[in-house]
């Protein structure tokens, strides 16, 4: 191996033709959970010739590559190698030059990204635990040579929560994870609760709903910097909420375009953008699940939420959007309810992160203006897991895991509304 490296992954300009004859797909990984992230991400992008996931290290790799032809995609795991440069060197000395090579690792050091990629040519590269969303964005497109763009790739990133049926818990677990983004993660986020008349995102964080949110849909031209500011109201420094209380008698009079529109303005402005979109049959909820980069359904244990789930999930995903959703099943283990197992048969796909029945911690948090997920618990967890999901990366000076220390600023929402708590 020379001292640029040997790996010859090609890009989408080479004009390189996938040859019949060879796998699509082949991995070495050496824990259960790295691969079965891989096999959920992957089993949609490598159907064409194919996917072989095994167990084992790079060293297993580079036993294997002496004697099996070069895939088109080699996925290698590095973790717990005591030389790594070294053992990439040595795969680069089995494999055809042309192979796309991605790397699986524990190393966070930028240094450590830079050496593989730009002086070995290795293509890409993640560190554990890995996540769907992460094999999706990082991997995906350099296995399928499908590019999302820089528009989808510049800015903030957009999630979008939908509950399955009206009281699966969108909304409760919307605000939280925005909560913790924004609080706990001290993010730039803001919550966009979709529902102008009926929506409860901005009570349950102790928001102030205005008209802010009506206008820029009804008049996209509005829309800049200025506008942002005045119409996305303060819950903590680094968290915002953008939400209406409109009267039920005035519906909304949406221009087309205007959400996306919004969804682009605010990604200028923030990391993460969470909005809770009820699905309704309407123009305005179906561009904002479009152009978001990411879905989670919220579903209870119940048939008709299995059945609405499997119909959300039918949907097609959106420009920006390049793996399936997240499915969230709310309220498990609650009396009369399905269990996990068959609802995982009638979906005929995994649940993601699940959340007990805990209906008295939770009617408490929303009673007494305190976000559940300040507390720890198997609903903090949960929700820590969803941030995972959906693309969030704690640094070592996040307190993701840890106990919130103060006082909720929602608290304030009491003496808004002359209540007192007991």
């Amino acid at each position: 191996m020379n001292s640029q490296g040997a790996f010859g992954g090609l890009s989408d300009s080479s004009g390189l033709v996938s040859r019949p004859d060879r796998l699509t797909v082949l991995a070495f990984v050496s824990d259960s959970a790295t691969e079965q992230v891989l096999r959920d991400s992957l089993s949609e992008v490598s159907t064409t010739g194919g996917m072989d996931i095994r167990r084992g290290t790079v060293r297993t790799a580079i036993a294997a590559m002496a004697k099996l032809q070069t895939p088109e995609v080699l996925i290698v795991d590095i973790a717990g190698e005591d030389q790594p440069l070294q053992a990439l060197s040595e795969l680069s000395d089995v494999v055809e030059p042309g192979v796309r090579v991605l790397v699986i690792g524990e190393s966070a050091e930028v240094d450590f990204y830079r050496h593989i990629t730009r002086g070995m040519g290795v293509m890409e590269y993640l560190f554990k635990p890995i996540t769907r969303e992460a094999v999706a964005r990082h991997f995906s497109p350099l296995i399928t040579r499908k590019t999302l763009g820089q528009e989808a790739a510049r800015g903030g990133r957009v999630v979008v929560v939908i509950g399955a049926r009206g009281g699966a818990g969108a909304t409760t677990i919307a605000g939280n994870l925005a909560w913790l983004l924004g609080v706990t993660a001290k993010r730039h986020t803001v919550f966009v609760e979709a529902d102008v008349h009926m929506g409860a995102g901005a009570l349950l964080l102790g928001g102030k709903a205005g008209s802010g949110l009506r206008m820029a849909l009804e008049t996209p031209d509005r829309i800049d910097a200025l506008f942002l500011e005045r119409a996305a109201q303060p819950v903590a420094e680094r968290l915002h909420v953008l939400a209406s209380e409109e009267k039920l008698t005035e519906p909304l009079k949406y221009a087309e375009g205007a959400a996306r529109r919004l969804i682009e303005a605010l990604r200028i402005r923030y990391n993460f953008i969470i909005i809770d979109a009820p699905f309704l049959p309407m123009p305005c909820n179906r561009d904002l699940i479009e152009f978001a980069h990411h879905r989670v359904i919220v579903m209870d244990p119940s048939l008709a939420s299995v059945r609405d789930t499997l119909r959300l999930l039918a949907l097609p995903n959106g420009p920006w959007q390049p793996q399936s959703p997240t499915v969230v099943l709310n309220r498990q283990g609650r009396p009369g309810g399905l269990t996990r197992k068959q609802i995982e048969e009638a979906l005929k796909v995994k649940i993601d992160v699940t959340i007990p029945d805990i209906p008295k911690h939770l009617n408490e948090s929303a009673s007494f203006g305190e976000p559940a997920v300040t507390a720890r618990g198997p609903f903090r967890q949960a929700i820590v897991d969803l941030s995972r999901e959906i693309g969030f990366v704690s640094g070592r000076e996040d307190d993701a895991g840890g106990a919130i220390r103060g006082d909720s600023p929602v608290k304030g929402l009491f003496k808004v509304l002359g209540l007192h708590r007991g």
